[in-house]
């Protein structure tokens, strides 16, 4: 029985990154919103979950929205930087995401946040959803709405309010996808039966000694293999965070779960429950042999709340090195006004920097948000073959970017549903490439602003113009998001914004290579500053094929940068140059990210 009845403008509902970006930048823009979360903490991926050295939209044209303003953030907050580990240009530790989003949310006058809620029903009329029941703190309550927000990683919503949605995989023919398998190979092999979606990973957390890392008894199976490829320290140090923690989220014979995934969409059903204890079983078994292979040097990290886990180990019970929620990397889908499959991500040619732009039916760009990681899918065995979308830059590897429309976003079959995080309407084989946290920040970041934009127009968010949302997100006061892929305009480019317009107004001025047409340069002294950054003097060099040097009387390095004027310098380098660089050493890249010229 429904005791207790509220309404809020905008609820957004979800643990996810999207939620909550969704939830603040919806209150931000004047909506009266109320976030409810099925756990304790705020961020999902990128706090929760504990995937703490987020991959994609590194440099630092993409660092737009709230994801740049996150991690400017954390650069704030974290005494030791964020250069600490080789998967990644950001480190840090959990926490201390969850405490910026905590505070950040608790900021704004027009947000609730109701932590530890379950959904129970919800009410439609027509094609809205009018209201949901949940229960909170032992009561149930009834929820009246104007919009709704789905931030989950799985797509909770949809089943519930009776939204159409994907799941799973989709053969060739649909769409044409490059990557993806036959219908053939769908029906007749048990691979694609067993594997429903990506395999997610339950995050544990370890604590590295002092000194080398020593080498104990061998990896047991299931993870006799895990560190053949790299070794042990590389493996342990591949997504090292502050303070010496690690993020273990290890695919190759480490902690991704491969079995009964479609339990993962039944959780009313006791399978669900065990199949979130044997991940969680597997992630402590991967962090006791690991214990065991350095001779003890690697411990149980401590990172989040002591979890009351009854089937923990004697050996892990109490220090908090079990992430909150898994790391879910695919759920349902939403069947959106458009959907995002593998070609819309992919350069059109061979040297081609970008994919091409989504039009709406005026034939104006419809982008909400970048995204630039390389296409990348997680299931046992070996890898999935993958269209390529990666290209040398700055030193480095990088995905090439691609946009996300705002149909994506808006329900086909509800008039008042948006999706906020990677439950949004993507096929299969891109999920691999748009699930990542920065790009989820900035699509919950347009999906809230679009919200609260609808319910002040009175509008259904198919109705909504896109151009108001993309100039909503451009002029943002606190966190501007760029709807536009632009190689040559950093997020703290004097022009940024008047660039971004002119692109939505005359796309002919996203030249080759994705660069602004008659553009001047940006000097290479013109890089942004960071907290921890230094000078190096000593010689730079190239070797010809995109990679790049230093040395000084210290030692030799890789250096890589995440800035465009000085990716173009590097570009240009023919002989060894002496020079004054500003730039962060990071040692278990190991490499030096620089980010300009001295003089």
């Amino acid at each position: 029985m429904v005791l207790i009845q509220e309404h809020a403008a905008v609820v957004v509902w979800g643990g996810g990154t999207g939620a909550v970006a969704a939830a603040l930048q919806a209150a931000r823009s004047g909506a009266p919103t109320l976030l409810l979360t099925p756990g304790p903490w705020l961020g999902g991926m990128v706090s929760a979950a504990g995937v703490c050295a987020p991959d994609g939209n590194e440099l630092s044209c993409w660092q737009t929205g709230l994801w740049g303003a996150l991690l400017r953030e954390l650069q704030r907050q974290e005494p030791e930087g964020l250069d600490q580990n080789w998967v990644s240009c950001f480190g840090y530790r959990p926490a201390t995401a969850e405490a910026i989003l905590r505070r950040w949310c608790g900021a704004e006058p027009l947000l609730r946040w109701w932590p530890e809620v379950k959904l129970l029903a919800a009410k439609r009329r027509g094609n809205r959803v009018v209201a949901l029941e949940i229960e909170r703190d032992g009561d149930s309550l009834r929820l009246d709405l104007d919009l709704l927000v789905d931030g989950s990683d799985l797509g909770d919503l949809f089943p519930l309010v009776g939204a159409p949605y994907r799941l799973g995989w989709e053969p060739q023919e649909t769409w044409g996808e490059p990557s993806a398998p036959s219908l053939q190979a769908l029906v007749d092999q048990p691979f694609f039966h067993q594997q429903l979606v990506q395999s997610p990973t339950w995050v544990v957390m370890g604590q590295l000694g002092e000194g080398p890392c020593p080498s104990g008894s061998p990896l047991a199976p299931p993870f006799a293999g895990a560190a053949e490829a790299f070794g042990l320290e590389r493996t342990l140090t591949y997504g090292r965070l502050p303070g010496g923690l690690v993020m273990l989220n290890w695919p190759l014979q480490g902690n991704d779960w491969h079995r009964g995934l479609p339990a993962a969409f039944q959780q009313d059903s006791p399978d669900y429950g065990e199949l979130l204890a044997a991940m969680r079983a597997h992630s402590q078994l991967f962090l006791e042999g690991l214990i065991d292979a350095t001779d003890g040097w690697l411990q149980p990290g401590q990172a989040f709340p002591l979890a009351q886990d009854p089937l923990a180990s004697s050996r892990l019970k109490g220090p908090g090195s079990l992430a909150l929620m898994p790391y879910w990397r695919e759920g349902r889908r939403l069947v959106g006004v458009e959907v995002v499959t593998e070609q819309q991500l992919l350069p059109p040619g061979p040297g081609e920097l970008i994919a091409p732009l989504p039009r709406g039916a005026s034939g104006a760009i419809s982008s909400i948000a970048v995204g630039n990681y390389p296409n990348d899918h997680h299931y046992p065995g070996p890898d999935w073959p993958l269209a390529t979308k990666s290209c040398r830059w700055g030193g480095r590897w990088s995905g090439t970017p691609f946009c996300i429309p705002y149909g994506a976003l808006v329900s086909a079959g509800l008039d008042n549903l948006l999706a906020a995080d990677k439950c949004f309407s993507s096929s299969h084989m891109a999920n691999g490439a748009t699930r990542l946290q920065p790009l989820i920040f900035n699509i919950g970041q347009a999906a809230g602003l679009a919200a609260a934009l609808c319910w002040k127009g009175r509008l259904a968010p198919a109705q909504l113009p896109v151009r108001q949302l993309q100039e909503a997100l451009i002029h943002d006061p606190l966190a501007p998001a760029g709807p536009v892929p632009l190689w040559d305009t950093p997020w703290h480019h004097p022009r940024w914004a008047e660039r971004q317009r002119r692109v939505l107004d005359d796309p002919s001025l996203l030249g080759p290579g994705g660069r602004f047409q008659g553009a001047v340069p940006l000097k290479p002294q013109s890089g942004c500053s960071e907290p921890l950054e230094s000078l190096w003097q000593g010689w730079i060099s190239s070797d010809g094929s995109g990679g790049y040097g230093f040395s000084n009387g210290a030692g030799r390095w890789p250096l890589i940068t995440l800035e465009p004027a000085l990716h173009d310098w590097l570009a240009d380098l023919e002989q060894p140059k002496e020079v004054e660089l500003i730039g962060c050493l990071n040692p278990w890249g190991p490499w030096l990210r620089v980010s300009r010229l001295a003089r």
